[in-house]
Formats: C-alpha cells, sequence, structure tokens
C-alpha cells in the first residue's frame, strides 16, 4: 500500500495551518515555499480541505488560509479521510457483494485488521500532537548544531 501524495502533501499542508493556528491567514504561495511543493498542486489539494471545514479562507490583500478548528479537533484521519475519501483497502471490506467469498474469505479479516489499525494510529492523533513532535523535533535540531 502507498500512500498517495495528494494525501501526504494534504497532511503537510495541514501541518503548516497549524503551526500557525491562532496568527491569522497564510498565503498558499508561502506554504508551497516552505514544503517544496507546487503552489498549483496545493491550490487543488486545499480544495477538498476547505468544502469538509477543515480550512477556512479569506479573500483580499490580507486573506489566506487559516484552520478552520482548533488543531486539537483535527485528527489525522479526519484529513485522511477527506483526501483519500471513504475507500476501503480492498473493495470486500465496503462492498462485500463485489466478491461471492465476502463472508468465507480469511484474508479480508486479515485487510479488515489492516485498515482498523491505520485508521485507529489516525484517528489516535490530532494536528496538535504533531504541532508538539515538530516543536520537539525543531528543538533537538538545535540543540545539536
Amino acid at each position: 500500500m502507498k500512500i498517495p501524495t495528494k494525501t501526504r502533501y494534504g497532511m503537510r499542508l495541514m501541518l503548516a495551518l497549524a503551526l500557525r493556528y491562532g496568527e491569522g491567514t497564510v498565503f498558499l504561495k508561502d506554504i508551497a515555499k516552505q514544503e517544496d511543493i507546487s503552489e498549483k498542486y496545493l491550490s487543488l489539494i486545499i480544495i477538498p480541505l476547505k468544502s469538509a471545514g477543515l480550512v477556512k479562507s479569506t479573500r483580499g490583500a490580507h486573506g489566506g488560509y487559516m484552520l478552520g478548528k482548533d488543531p486539537m479537533k483535527i485528527t489525522l484521519d479526519n484529513i485522511f479521510m477527506v483526501m483519500e475519501g471513504n475507500q476501503a483497502l480492498v473493495d470486500c471490506i465496503k462492498t462485500p457483494t463485489l466478491c461471492n467469498r465476502a463472508l468465507s474469505c480469511i484474508t479480508k479479516i486479515v485487510w479488515e485488521k489492516v485498515e482498523d489499525a491505520l485508521h485507529g494510529v489516525l484517528n489516535s492523533m490530532t494536528l496538535a500532537d504533531l504541532i508538539m513532535m515538530h516543536r520537539t523535533r525543531q528543538d533537538v535540531v538545535s540543540y545539536n548544531i
């Protein structure tokens, strides 16, 4: 399984906004430069995040983007689900009628457990947790220099 670029960049975008939570809006071009991601690509990624209410925007000279909620209230699974939708690792998990073995398939149980573990980890962490991890890492990096 490989997490798509749009989801990975979506997480980075949300962390960049979370790190500036409460400081007003941020220009997408500034995040693009900081994260070394195309501004055009970020402008596509931010659309579903905005539609889901995870990001707010304002127009005008002092416009830009900000988190739509407190970082403590946005789980990584919230972001993942917006970026990936309600997809399953294997189709038979969400739509058992696609496979005539769905009720008796032992490997389906494995894929359900893997999916539960993935969402369990993502639900157990918020953007606030990533902020703390980021700040701790920054302290370690600056201390070692």
